[in-house]
């Protein structure tokens, strides 16, 4: 069953489980009858089993569903909103207004700094900033709102106990040890799959009020997340950039068709007017030079086995020159950074 049949059943509310037996498409009325007659004799019992397992082994599991204290309400707005989410982490990270972040995986650099700029300063605003822990901008914009000491929601095109992709192992668990939240239509262990993803993007911008597009391509997944965001209501946002970047011209082909241009953050928040007053004045930064409390580094978590420009990181991380050159010497010193040709690489810990 596709979930906007499955939608339009939930909203007729058929009585359990009878009306629901006469519902549903008869190989699946076949499967739930034998599993309410004879659970142990039903294909169904060993996932069950196992999904509640999975719930029950940590608090910060839950299944959320209509009529959950914490669903998305903004998802009832949606056509085809997701039947369950399968939540790991910090429900209160639904609370604050939300704005999607995306862009591309292959960001330029002012693409990359563009995009920590805005999760960093929405975060600075009390906005939760949610997108998809994919490479690039996604990446780069929950990073820098965590840094920032804010929250980030992550939707996975996959279970939610899956890392995907590998690399963002340490965001990842960065964002569930700082309040984060990651959810998802998958029951846990499922795997990512290509088709996961273009329907993942409806929830991004489906719990969000808005969807800021950093860098595109013509073609990519940021305008379907765009296109998504205008069926649903939702305001659409992108930054300018150059002609001769092939990265903005998804972004400027946005603008040509009405999305706002964004300069800055103001320019978000007064389009999003009613939500004004959920805006406080922004926090202190957290002080990029030195770890946090979670024993993390922020200039570290920034380097990779790329590397990464002093530049770069010094429009990342917010540091002065001076204090960024500093850090980067301590980092060397411990064995945990070094110079490369263009620029500085994290170490493996156990190098």
């Amino acid at each position: 069953m596709g979930t906007a049949r499955l939608a339009e059943m939930v909203a007729a509310a058929p009585d359990w489980p009878e009306g629901w037996l006469a519902c549903l498409p008869r190989q699946a009325s076949l499967a739930l009858r034998l599993w309410l007659d004879h659970p142990g004799r039903s294909p169904l019992a060993p996932k069950v089993e196992a999904d509640l397992a999975w719930l029950d082994a940590a608090p910060e599991r839950e299944l959320l569903h209509p009529g959950h204290p914490a669903w998305p309400t903004l998802l009832e707005q949606i056509g085809d909103p997701p039947p369950v989410l399968w939540a790991l982490g910090d429900l209160a990270a639904l609370q604050p207004p939300k704005l999607a972040i995306v862009g591309s995986r292959r960001p330029t650099r002012e693409g990359l700094t563009n995009a920590a700029a805005f999760g960093r300063e929405l975060a600075s605003r009390d906005w939760c900033v949610v997108s998809g822990l994919a490479l690039g901008v996604d990446g780069a914009a929950q990073q820098a709102a965590l840094e920032a000491g804010g929250r980030s929601v992550a939707v996975l095109g996959c279970g939610a106990d899956v890392i995907y992709p590998p690399r963002h192992a340490r965001l990842y668990h960065q964002l569930l040890e700082q309040g984060g939240l990651i959810l998802s239509e998958h029951p846990p262990g499922t795997p990512a799959r290509a088709g996961f993803f273009p329907r993942r993007n409806r929830i991004v911008t489906g719990i969000s009020l808005g969807v800021l597009v950093v860098e595109a391509a013509e073609k990519s997944g940021s305008l379907v997340s765009a296109r998504l965001a205008i069926e649903q209501n939702r305001e659409v946002f992108a930054l300018p950039g150059s002609i001769h970047n092939p990265q903005a011209r998804g972004c400027l082909k946005l603008i040509r068709e009405g999305a706002v241009l964004v300069r800055h953050t103001d320019d978000i928040l007064e389009e999003l007017t009613h939500w004004a007053a959920s805006c406080h004045s922004p926090r202190k930064p957290s002080d990029a030079s030195t770890p946090d409390a979670s024993g993390g580094d922020p200039l570290l978590r920034w380097l990779s086995d790329a590397p990464s420009p002093l530049d770069a990181l010094v429009n990342l991380t917010g540091l002065a020159v001076p204090d960024c050159q500093r850090r980067l010497l301590e980092l060397e010193l411990e064995g945990r950074a070094a110079q490369a040709p263009g620029g500085w690489v994290r170490l493996p810990e156990n190098a």
